[in-house]
Parts: structure tokens; C-alpha cells; sequence
């Protein structure tokens, strides 16, 4: 007997814009971080709050569904947009309590005819009242697929983080990815006599660093009018690792968005008003990237900064001994960043962090060239990877005489046995970050 389909019902906006962005995020590899303003403009706070945890959900748990939705239609082949829309009943029914199953299965059927594909409307039907009455029993050929599946990272990375780490570790950065990451702001220069409300907690390990359960009315206020920022605490972290003297020049060397460059240029200027005589510099690959960095910090209140474009992979626009400070937060895999960009585990290939060592190893050479002796150098990465964090230093090293390590500017908790600073998302309930600190000799 043919399953009964419900007839087709208006959508929430929430499920369509989160469709929407599932589906470009599926087809173009873009980035939920960057999607998700763009198709939450228009909605309710409500069904902001909705869109957003739907889309983060799916990506957090893609793997898992994937393997289930092979065995509730029987392997059978789907189209991506079935697919998509599948994945999004799948995360409504098993981890959000709050809405009615019949109101996910018939918003799913709905949006199959919105994605003219009416011809599957019966199929999702089936398949999503068909696990509402249970989920069939998921077989693993060893305990890293058990973990990719149920964790639902690839099993490489799984394996990789296994071997650097230990298999404990690494199931316990996997499961770290997966929760709601908790928000983290700081305020801006321009934000700097702003109030911060009682209800938001500070930082235990980041100063100036504030917690907040979750996003209310008085954090869209301050973020929208350039008050404050919402800036990862790992991330803020390495911001307050780069300690500026007053008169000492600076360089971003990667500097888009631009949180940590105005977390650094604006902390000097607060503690040094006659900072904003020195060179202070950020830069960037891209055009899009450049714009992206001028607007933070055109909204934060910090005109003074001078932004610049150029391929720092290539070589820096600056006569050597130039700077003082200079920080390389370098291009990586990201694999650190997971917890707030759930895709990037999609998107990576084992191959990648060579590639990125590469790149990292070209920049921090150029910008050995333009420190100036017995200036400081801060390389970091928001990678878990020893190949782009520990090995790239070793080899920056070998190849530079002329510098060496210093404890970074960061509490003791942090520091490695080899002198550099490491954050983790299951330790630390933050990113992971990678942290060098390295001082020129003089000639």
C-alpha cells in the first residue's frame, strides 16, 4: 500500500532559508559562516535562530544521516536536492524535541515540490515516517568507521588526529566539533566605554573576553552598531599574545577579517593614544578579502590602520627590517575551527596539509625578510595539524639562524613542552589554535 502524502503545506521560512543554504553549501562549496547572513537577513529572530541551528545541525551530523538515509531507501541513488532535504528532516526528528514530527516530514514534502522534484514527495514521506518508527541498526567495519560515522568526520582526519594525538584524544576533539560552541565577543576600540551587562561572563583565560549563553537582543544591538565583536576565545587569544610598545610598527601579514588585527591595533592605541604615529599595516590576497578587512575595521573605529594587498606567498611590499611586530596568522586547513564551521571537514582532503605547509613556510620566510632585528615574530594557525604547526616551525628554524623560539605571551596552561601554545576544543572548550612566538637576533 502506497504511503498517504500529505498535501503540500506552506514552508517556515526558517526550513526554506535553511534549505537554501544547505543546498549552495552542497553544490558550491561555500561556507555556512558566510551564507548564513545573507539568508537570515530577512527572518524573525525566531526563525533566525531556527534557520541557523538547523543548518550548523545537519553539517555537524551529515556523515551519520548519510549512512542512515543508504539504508531507509535501500541504497538507493538520490538527488542532491532530495538528499538535502532528507538530511534536514532527519536532524528535525532525532535532535530537535521542540517541533512535531508531522510539522519536519510535511515542511520536507513541501520543499521536494519547491525544488521541483515533486516526483520523490512520496519517497521523503516514506523515509521520514519511516524513521520516526525507528532507525535501522548501522553496521561498521572498525572502530575509526564507528567514530567517523557516528562523529561523522571522515575517517581520514579521524585516523590522522589518532596518530598525532591518540585515539582518545582524537574521538574526544570529534565529539568537542559537534557541540554548540558557546559565544564569545569582546569589545571593539570603538566599543570601549560600552557597559558590558552582568549577565555575560568573562573570560578566564583572555582579558577583555566576555561569554555569552546565547544570542539576545542587547549582543545584536552592540555587534551592529560596531561595539563589540564576536571573536572566538582561542582567537583572542592569540590577538593578546602581541604585546605592542608605544612607537613599535606593525604588520598583519594575513589580516582578513580582521579580528585579531583591530584586537591588537586597538588594545595599543587604548594603553598608547601616540600609537597611531606608528606604521601599522594589514593585508591581504584578494580584493575581496582586502574590502572584508576594511570594513572591520572602518566599523570598529580604527581609520589609522593601513591596508594593503599583495600574495605574501610570493614576497611582502615592504624593505626588509620594516617592522617591528609582525603577525603571520597563516592560511591552514582549519581543522581547528570545526566547532563553528562544521563543513570544513567536508571539504578537506588529506593532501591539503602539505599544500597548506607550503604556503605557510613561504610566508613566514618573506616576513623574516621585513622584521627588524630583535623584533617579534608570532606565527599561528588555526590547524590541529603537527605538519602545519610544530613541523613548519622546525623548518622555519632550519632555515633561519637568525631567529629564535620565546615562550609566547599566553597563560602557562597553554604552553607545549616545546615552547609554543596549543589550544583544543575538548580541552580547552575553545578552537584549536597553534601559537610560535620568535625573537631576530641582532646582526
Amino acid at each position: 500500500m502506497t504511503a498517504r502524502v500529505s498535501p503540500p503545506a506552506k514552508i517556515s521560512p526558517a526550513r526554506r532559508a535553511a534549505y537554501d543554504v544547505l543546498f549552495v553549501i552542497e553544490t558550491e562549496r561555500a561556507f555556512s559562516s558566510v551564507l548564513l547572513p545573507e539568508f537570515e537577513a530577512d527572518l524573525s529572530p525566531l526563525d533566525r535562530g531556527l534557520c541557523h541551528e538547523l543548518v550548523l545541525g545537519v553539517l555537524r551530523h551529515q556523515i551519520k544521516f548519510d549512512r542512515l538515509l543508504h539504508e531507509l531507501t535501500d541504497r538507493r541513488k538520490l538527488d542532491i536536492e532530495v538528499r538535502v532535504i532528507l538530511r534536514l528532516g532527519l536532524f528535525q526528528l532525532l535532535y530537535l524535541e521542540r517541533i512535531p514530527a508531522h510539522a519536519a516530514v510535511n515542511d520536507a514534502v513541501a520543499l521536494v515540490a519547491r525544488a521541483k522534484k515533486s516526483s520523490a514527495r512520496g519517497l521523503v514521506n516514506a523515509v521520514l515516517r519511516k524513521a520516526t518508527r525507528g532507525l535501522p541498526e548501522l553496521t561498521c567495519a572498525d572502530d575509526l568507521d564507528r567514530v567517523s560515522v557516528e562523529t561523522s568526520h571522515p575517517r581520514w582526519l579521524i585516523e590522522r588526529w589518532a596518530d598525532e594525538l591518540g585515539f582518545t584524544d582524537a574521538v574526544r576533539i570529534a565529539d568537542a566539533n559537534n557541540r554548540v560552541p558557546h559565544l564569545a565577543f569582546r569589545k571593539t576600540y570603538k566599543g570601549r566605554d560600552v557597559e558590558i551587562d552582568k549577565n555575560y561572563r568573562a573570560s578566564e583565560f583572555v582579558d577583555g573576553c566576555f561569554i555569552a549563553d546565547s544570542f539576545d537582543s542587547e549582543l545584536r544591538r552592540l555587534a551592529e552598531n560596531g561595539e563589540i565583536y564576536f571573536q572566538d576565545e582561542a582567537s583572542q587569544l592569540v590577538a593578546a599574545s602581541v604585546k605592542l610598545v608605544a612607537g613599535e610598527s606593525f604588520l598583519d601579514v594575513c589580516a582578513a577579517p580582521g579580528g585579531k588585527t583591530t584586537a591588537i591595533v586597538g588594545e595599543a592605541l587604548l594603553k598608547n593614544p601616540d600609537k597611531q604615529k606608528a606604521l601599522l599595516v594589514g593585508g591581504d590576497i584578494t580584493d575581496r578579502r582586502v574590502h572584508l578587512l576594511r570594513e572591520t575595521c572602518i566599523r570598529q573605529g580604527l581609520a589609522n590602520i593601513e591596508i594593503v594587498r599583495y600574495d605574501a606567498s610570493v614576497a611582502l611590499p615592504f624593505a626588509d627590517r620594516s617592522f617591528d611586530c609582525i603577525l603571520v596568522d597563516a592560511p591552514c586547513t582549519g581543522t581547528g575551527t570545526i566547532r563553528h564551521n562544521p563543513e570544513i571537514r567536508y571539504f578537506l582532503e588529506s593532501s591539503d596539509v602539505g599544500r597548506m605547509q607550503k604556503i605557510q613556510l613561504a610566508i613566514l620566510a618573506n616576513a623574516a625578510h621585513v622584521i627588524r632585528p630583535g623584533g617579534c615574530l608570532i606565527y599561528s594557525t588555526c590547524s590541529l595539524e603537527r605538519d602545519e604547526n610544530e613541523s613548519v616551525c622546525k623548518q622555519f628554524l632550519s632555515a633561519n639562524g637568525n631567529l629564535r623560539i620565546v615562550k609566547p605571551n599566553v597563560p602557562d596552561r597553554f604552553v607545549t613542552a616545546d615552547t609554543f601554545a596549543r589550544t583544543f576544543p575538548h580541552r580547552d572548550k575553545t578552537d584549536g589554535f597553534f601559537i610560535a612566538a620568535f625573537i631576530k637576533s641582532e646582526p
